[in-house]
């Protein structure tokens, strides 16, 4: 499986991930995979749709919430991923490109 960090006991992030990781995550106890990453952003990367399929086949909760690279997290991703936090089951593996928006979008979804 794709190398992870753990935010906390119950959010973690990585890079991008492939359907062949789902097993691996849903071994590792996560219940809901979150991505932050936009389709399309380079050639051969996995769409959400596909990734979200074979989440949900495993049994396991998901769902895209994307966000541009380079760009902050729009309040409206903000809200949705604090909602998601509040609704899908954890622990949370979220992902996009290398793992950095979708700790940033957690970060800004958790304080204050």
């Amino acid at each position: 499986m794709t190398h992870y960090r753990s935010l906390t006991a119950d959010f973690a992030v990585a890079p991008q991930i492939s359907t062949s990781d789902i097993p691996a995550i849903k071994d590792a106890g996560f219940k809901t995979v979150i991505c932050t990453r936009p389709d399309g952003e380079e050639p051969g990367q996995p769409s959400a749709e596909t990734i979200g399929d074979a989440a949900r086949a495993a049994g396991l909760a998901f769902i895209s919430i994307p966000v541009a690279a380079g760009h902050a997290p729009s309040s409206d991703a903000v809200i949705e991923m604090q909602e998601a936090l509040n609704t899908l089951p954890g622990p949370v593996f979220s992902y996009c490109r290398s793992g950095n928006r979708a700790g940033q979008l957690w970060t800004l979804a958790t304080q204050g």
